[in-house]
């Protein structure tokens, strides 16, 4: 399987973790759907859950900041310095939700909303380097955004991280993969939701997990409480759905049709 032992390329997602009002039934829905080891949660972390497959550090599950905010899926972009980027998000048109701290002795951190009001963070890798395995089953494989205001949030991603983009764009879709400087293959992409009908009342990063025989995937989910709000479809990168898990953080499953060497959700 793929394993990553050093910290991510800068502006590469590093690392996702969900936040929910109760992170321990989260862990038991996520750890039953893509057989992760659940451990943690004590008082010492917060009540922050590590995933693991194989000992090795997948995603992370924690609770909510504050009551009342949406359970959601949090995309992490790999920086060499937190504080930098902190500055270069306001300087590009973002905002600061949680300024720059200290997570212990794992690595340094903040939350913000892009200029199309995204929230994102990032991690600046100390003794985490962030996800360890990816692009496997049970692994993050793929993270994009789904924003009403593409050329915003093409503009300030290209400020911020230096990405350059590859744009598709036809009359049912219009998309950017984007790679950061020195990369050979995108990391992730950009979404104009518009394109699909009516943009999303607040723009979001979704997650996508390697899920290897997706329709049984889907039928194992909806037993475990998920709702399916797009049935799987077959495209360019494999079959494809998109869930609500029982707390309401959507996600993504993809069962790639390709070899990981060919696909552009390869990071390595």
């Amino acid at each position: 399987m793929p394993v990553r032992s050093e910290a991510w390329p800068a502006g590469t997602p590093c690392w996702v973790d969900c936040q929910v009002d109760d992170p321990v039934k989260a862990a038991e829905f996520y750890g039953a759907l893509f057989g992760w080891d659940m451990q943690g949660g004590g008082e010492d972390s917060g009540g922050y859950l590590m995933a693991l497959r194989d000992g090795e550090a997948v995603a992370g599950v924690g609770p909510k900041p504050e009551p009342g905010v949406p359970s959601v899926w949090t995309t992490y972009f790999a920086v060499p310095d937190a504080d930098k980027a902190a500055e270069q998000v306001t300087a590009a048109g973002g905002s600061l939700v949680v300024p720059a701290f200290d997570v212990m002795e794992f690595g340094r951190m903040f939350v913000a909303a892009d200029a199309s009001g995204a929230p994102f963070a990032v991690w600046e890798a100390r003794a985490h380097n962030g996800a360890a395995v990816h692009n496997e089953h049970g692994g993050y494989v793929w993270n994009d955004l789904h924003t009403g205001d593409f050329d915003a949030a093409k503009q300030f991603y290209g400020e911020l991280f230096g990405f350059t983009f590859i744009e598709f764009d036809d009359d049912a879709m219009r998309y950017a993969t984007f790679t950061p400087p020195g990369g050979g293959e995108p990391v992730g992409g950009i979404n104009d939701d518009r394109r699909g009908g009516a943009a999303p009342a607040r723009p979001y990063w979704l997650t996508w997990f390697q899920f290897d025989g997706i329709d049984a995937g889907l039928t194992r989910a909806g037993e475990l409480g998920a709702t399916v709000l797009m049935a799987a479809t077959d495209g360019p990168f494999g079959r494809m759905a998109i869930l609500a898990a029982p707390q309401g953080e959507l996600f993504g499953l993809l069962d790639p049709a390709t070899t990981i060497g060919e696909r552009p959700a390869d990071r390595d």
